[in-house]
């Protein structure tokens, strides 16, 4: 057993209001340069609808993530390493700039400088990648608050697994609000799709990241992630990617999206898992096992025995502790109420959501029935099956089950809670229906409507000494023989080296817009984690002429 720590997230969705705060405020924070005009690390998405980049979830199209081969083992759905070395100049599964949305801003001079007319002078769109004006026909919120709407469900590749009948409920069923970032998966198809060996996976929190010294913007990484959250900079040449704010939780404080979050609906915590077992669960044949099987990776951080395999690989003793009061932990294992999205990819997503319990609620109390009472609840979710078959496609791998129990812990902590707010005496019998005591249903409503920040947000620091000791992983299954893809490719190709330490000046002039032309000039970078502190290495202070 080899123990390691995860960074993981769970998102209430019956708490988020489209608000988009949490996508503008990581825009703001991230990706504001040129070149990411179009990028969102984060992004919320309306259901049903297409996502953004259009039909990402159709992977037929797309071909990302992993598949079993004939033998039963894990291979990448877009192809192994001769595949890619084919196709490396010319990869058609890759969304164009048309399937993300042109990003566009208004030539705002021209309602200042117009001459006097009759007319209002008018702010035309004009592209932010050509300067020509442009006509705005897509964005990455285009189908906001249009979940149901027969033009967009019509695309949506879930809902074309869903029979046709269940599409007509559908658009008169409900819609809700689906952010997301990247996964930070367990097991990255992106990571083992890059052939410059640029993407990799920290050892120490699981964060995914791109070395940007060796990215050679093949743009493989792209295809390989099923949930098309790493994206291609046309400026710089290379691939970026939601780095779940690092230097922020390294400090022990949350994501940006996570503390601008109006609606507090995402929770963050550590997750400690067999790093062993991950293959394992991965290669489970039927698609709709693979759930249990990734909870069956995940560790419980109070045996005894994990918490010695834990300090035996090097984690702190404050890690385990922030491991056994995560809310992660409690809402996949304690609750039950946290499903991982889309397992089915086989990437073990490590950023799971709790279905949202509203739309049986809604259906309900259209019919003129009590929306909130325990009999109509679980009446409801049992005959109501639009919202499951579309849930269970998202969360389950088609699998209704498991969306069913957690439909009907939600419906139960309604209907509990309900009783005690009102006075009246506490029914054991329901939380018994599903599996849980009075007591147990009382803290899982705490810690989804009441709990405070430092409940919400249980990041342990990072701890500087173990600098030195610490490596980045690449893919899980990047082992001898095996499909993950860091191998001869490129001159950069090979084990990741770790994230260098770079001085201001040299950061600055690197992604200065107007020095893309200028590469060779480029200077004044020194690696500071190699640096003695004796004398004066160069590049660490600006060269004479630069100060002239």
């Amino acid at each position: 057993m080899r123990v390691m720590g995860q960074l993981a997230m769970v998102m209430n969705l019956d708490k988020c209001i489209g608000c988009h705060t949490c996508s503008v405020t990581c825009k703001q924070a991230w990706t504001n340069r040129a070149g990411t005009e179009y990028v969102w690390f984060n992004n919320v998405e309306t259901r049903p609808g297409q996502g953004y980049p259009r039909t990402y979830q159709d992977q037929e199209r797309w071909k990302g993530g992993w598949e079993l081969n004939r033998r039963g083992r894990l291979r990448l759905r877009a192809g192994g390493r001769l595949k890619k070395l084919l196709t490396i100049f010319a990869n058609p599964l890759m969304p164009s700039i048309q399937d993300y949305y042109e990003p566009w801003t208004y030539d705002y001079d021209r309602l200042f400088s117009a001459p006097a007319t009759q007319d209002t002078p008018v702010a035309r769109p004009t592209s932010l990648i050509t300067g020509e004006p442009t006509k705005i026909t897509w964005s990455a919120n285009w189908d906001d608050d249009l979940g149901g709407a027969p033009a967009l469900t019509a695309a949506d590749p879930v809902l074309r697994r869903v029979s046709d009948e269940v599409k007509l409920d559908f658009e008169r069923a409900f819609m809700f609000y689906l952010p997301r970032i990247c996964e930070h998966c367990l097991n990255p198809s992106c990571v083992a799709s890059c052939p410059s060996g640029a993407l990799y996976k920290r050892s120490e929190d699981g964060i995914v990241l791109v070395d940007q010294d060796r990215c050679r913007g093949w743009r493989m990484c792209v295809t390989g992630c099923p949930y098309k959250k790493v994206y291609f900079n046309h400026r710089t040449g290379k691939a970026e990617k939601c780095t779940f704010c690092y230097p922020r939780v390294e400090v022990g404080i949350p994501t940006v999206c996570s503390e601008t979050c109006v609606g507090r609906l995402r929770y963050i915590g550590l997750i400690l898992y067999d790093a062993d077992r991950v293959e394992e669960a991965a290669c489970v044949a039927d698609e709709r096992d693979l759930f249990e099987a990734q909870k069956g990776v995940l560790l419980d951080p109070a045996d005894p025995e994990v918490i010695a395999g834990a300090r035996a690989n090097g984690i702190p003793d404050d890690w385990l502790e922030a491991a056994r009061r995560s809310p992660v932990h409690q809402l996949i294992f304690e609750y039950g109420v946290a499903l991982p999205l889309h397992p089915e990819y086989r990437t073990m997503p490590m950023v799971w959501y709790i279905p949202p319990l509203s739309p049986v609620v809604d259906a309900l109390s259209g019919t003129g029935h009590d929306g909130e009472d325990a009999g109509n609840l679980f009446g409801a979710i049992d005959a109501l099956r639009i919202p499951i078959g579309y849930l269970a496609e998202l969360f389950s791998a088609g699998d209704p089950e498991p969306v069913r129990a957690v439909l009907r812990r939600l419906a139960a902590m309604r209907s509990y809670m309900r009783r005690l707010n009102l006075g009246q005496e506490p029914d054991e019998s329901i939380a018994t229906a599903v599996g849980m005591t009075g007591e147990q249903v009382e803290r899982m409503h705490r810690l989804l409507a009441l709990a405070p920040y430092d409940e919400r947000y249980v990041i342990p620091a990072a701890h500087a000494e173990q600098g030195a000791q610490l490596e980045e992983l690449g893919c899980s299954l990047d082992y001898e023989g095996g499909p993950g893809m860091n191998g001869p490719f490129g001159e950069a190709s090979g084990a990741p080296a770790p994230v260098a330490v770079e001085n201001f000046h040299a950061l600055r002039q690197r992604q200065a817009g107007d020095a893309l032309d200028r590469a060779d000039e480029l200077h004044g970078r020194v690696n500071l984690l190699n640096w003695d502190g004796k004398g004066t290495p160069e590049g660490l202070f600006p060269r004479r002429e630069d100060k002239l």
